[in-house]
């Protein structure tokens, strides 16, 4: 048993139930009891709290993002250490990991889904890096991927602010290696570009259900980080639009200063392409970066496709070695005494070629004749397509001929077809696509059926579009959605469904709004299904049955009353009969039954009322002395200020009669309700503001 279920941190967070382990910390479902909202709480593990750098850091975390507030970020409510027990106090998310969604498609995702999810995490970073924060461990581990489609950026554990120390070595660099930037590897000076590369790694991944580079231990991964080329995405899956590809590869440019400056130009490609899947981009020549901070490197740093960046010609051993030492050649028949290169033995001088070959290798005129045979094949060519051009059609009139429609058959009916046979016709399948066609038959082609076109051989070509059938609606997600908006939602599908509503009491969704759905959200509809939704009551009213409080002390009534959940407003009046502080009347009778937060209104004595002093004799000249009236009863009264939900935090402030009697700048809007109590001598003109907003203003006579 976790020795932390059950606990109350700080007397507010009761934590319910372990629900995963980081490196550095244990996550824990819990419940603040102050707002009354679940919570995720990470708490340092034990043994990493003996270590303050990483409890600094552990705090560094939450300090960062609670800079943060954007809806594809993960949001931070709290931090703080109770009885030597570091814990953050974080926003619970309904979801699983990109992994985790990656993993139940089979590995890889369609090119939009993508396009959608990668649009999310730039949108989060763009949010970040302009508050000067970088992730640094971008990985879809650490993105969610939650019910309703959208994602949320998780586990700013090594985030930095940018004004930090950046030169981290490498073996500080936490990231994983998967997704590492090259200048983590390197351990170089980090910026937001890298958290735009491991964004690239991970887009790779969503396409091609692979990673970039694998290897046999993680040092073997960082080092093709630094070194290698990617494999191009459409080898790998052909269907990828070039577009696409072209992003991801900048994205993942190995030299920094090739990536995109910053998401927002990320995001900005990312749009373009959205909107005109057919853009074109140009696409980065892979090569590896060669930034003045790079160390010298063993492993692949002198191979051919290094030195060529990334084509295929071979160098000669001598090329070779002038391009690693950038050593000036001597004549090998120098002595050792007059050659520069004085602590290179005779034995190392007998390797070079003579100069004789060098010369005359040199001297070879064959590439030049290849060459000039090129140019001139080139220049007959272009004569010959201008020729064609402009004389061809005069003596060769274009011929016209009509595409067949193959339309409604199937692609083995269409390739039989007399005018396509006749007509020399061949039929090439595209992608299938949505149709109220049959399924299995062209639903549409390409040149349109019955047009005429120019008698070429790729007019003759038709490329056909099977059906698939009309895509079947799927259940939308209507969770703390409002019933009526889901109601007319399946209703405008046209697919006949039978809506059944039925109300449940729930603690936390608003009253109006749909707790659950039968069938689930994106289950498959079909017409004349029956639909459930359930929808909140709010909280489950309880009723009290009121008991007679005459004669009872006031304190003893207002006790009993509160603790039932009743409002309670006090009257006070004189009474000669009665003692002061003994309710003398309620305006709920005993025995009526009211619902939890009802007013109720108990008249209490104030004793008798004081006698007037006995006249003294004056001077008849002296005028009679006017008596003061007597003011009337105070009374306290408890409001019930209905707090918006359009934000977080509001300011609430209470005026009566011009004077402020309750003024709070910090009222946390997730309360729903909050109830000052104001004390009063009727008549009284009550006015409420809302962040300087008047909300209600009422007169009270009693």
């Amino acid at each position: 048993m976790d020795r932390y279920i059950g606990k109350l941190l700080d007397d507010r967070y009761e934590i319910l139930e372990r629900v995963g382990t980081g490196g550095m910390a244990v996550v824990y479902k819990g419940r603040d009891h102050r707002l009354n909202r679940l919570v995720a709480i990470k708490i340092l593990k034990e043994d990493l709290a003996q270590d303050a750098d990483i409890v600094r850091r552990f705090h560094d975390e939450s300090q960062a993002v609670a800079m943060l507030s954007h809806p594809n970020i993960m949001a931070v409510y709290d931090v703080s250490r109770w009885e030597n027990v570091d814990y953050i106090v974080m926003e619970l998310l309904d979801g699983i990991t990109l992994k985790q969604y990656m993993h139940r498609q089979g590995g890889k995702l369609n090119w939009k889904e993508a396009l959608h999810f990668i649009t999310q995490i730039m949108k989060a970073l763009s949010h970040a890096h302009s508050r000067g924060i970088i992730h640094r461990d971008i990985k879809p581990h650490n993105i969610m991927v939650l019910r309703d489609g959208s994602i949320k950026v998780a586990d700013f554990g090594i985030a930095r602010v940018t004004s930090s120390n950046q030169n981290t070595m490498t073996q500080e660099a936490l990231g994983s290696v998967h997704y590492i930037s090259p200048e983590q590897a390197r351990g170089s000076h980090i910026d937001a570009r890298s958290d735009i590369y491991s964004a690239g790694v991970v887009l790779y991944e969503m396409l091609t259900g692979r990673l970039p580079y694998e290897g046999d231990s993680p040092v073997a991964v960082a080092i093709q980080h630094i070194n290698s080329v990617p494999l191009s995405p459409r080898e790998l899956e052909p269907g990828i639009p070039e577009a696409l590809e072209a992003i991801t590869l900048k994205a993942m440019a190995s030299d920094v200063n090739k990536r995109y400056i910053s998401a927002d130009a990320m995001l900005a490609d990312l749009e373009a392409f959205r909107k005109n899947p057919n853009i074109s981009f140009d696409i980065p020549t892979p090569e590896l970066a060669s930034g003045e901070d790079e160390p010298t490197q063993i492993i692949g740093a002198n191979t051919p496709s290094a030195i060529t960046h990334g084509s295929r010609r071979v160098l000669r051993e001598e090329e070779m070695e002038d391009a690693t030492r950038r050593i000036p050649r001597q004549d090998t028949g120098s002595t050792r005494r007059n050659n520069p290169d004085t602590g290179r033995s005779r034995a190392e001088n007998r390797t070079r070629p003579p100069r004789e070959e060098v010369d005359e290798e040199r001297r070879n005129p064959w590439p030049i004749v290849g060459a000039v045979a090129v140019i001139l094949v080139f220049l007959i060519g272009i004569g010959y397509f201008l020729y064609t051009a402009l004389f061809g059609s005069l003596s060769n009139p274009t011929q016209e001929i009509t595409v067949p429609d193959v339309r409604g058959y199937t692609v083995e009916e269409a390739q039989n077809l007399p005018e396509v046979l006749n007509g020399n016709f061949r039929i090439v399948e595209g992608e299938q696509e949505s149709s109220a066609e049959e399924e299995g038959k062209i639903a549409s082609q390409s040149p349109d059926a019955n047009t005429k076109v120019t008698d070429t051989e790729g007019n003759r070509t038709i490329t056909v579009h099977v059906s698939k059938g009309l895509d079947s609606p799927e259940m939308p997600d209507f969770y703390d959605k409002e019933a009526n908006l889901a109601k007319t939602t399946l209703e405008q599908l046209d697919l006949d469904l039978e809506i059944k509503l039925e109300e449940e009491a729930h603690e936390e969704i608003a009253s109006g709004h749909v707790i659950r759905q039968d069938p689930a959200a994106n289950s498959p509809l079909t017409e004349g299904q029956t639909v459930t939704l359930y929808v909140s009551t709010g909280r489950d009213t309880k009723t009290i049955t009121i008991i007679p409080y005459i004669g009872q002390s006031y304190e003893a009534a207002y006790d009993d009353l509160t603790k039932a959940g009743l409002n309670v407003v006090r009257k006070d009046v004189y009474d000669e009969s009665v003692s002061e502080g003994i309710v003398i009347d309620q305006s709920i009778k005993a025995g009526t039954e009211v619902s939890e937060g009802a007013s109720i209104t108990l008249t209490v004595s104030k004793g008798p009322e004081p006698a007037a002093p006995s006249p003294s004799k004056e001077p008849e000249n002296t005028p009679p002395v006017e008596q003061t009236p007597e003011p009337p009863a105070s009374v306290t009264r408890t409001l019930n200020i209905t707090l918006p939900d359009d934000r977080d935090v509001v300011h609430v402030r209470v005026e009566v009669n011009g004077q402020s009697v309750y003024d709070n700048p910090q009222v946390e809007t997730s309360l729903k309700v909050v109830k000052p109590n104001i004390t009063y001598t009727p008549p009284a003109q009550v006015r409420v503001y809302i962040d300087e907003q008047l909300v209600d203003d009422t007169t009270y006579e009693d």
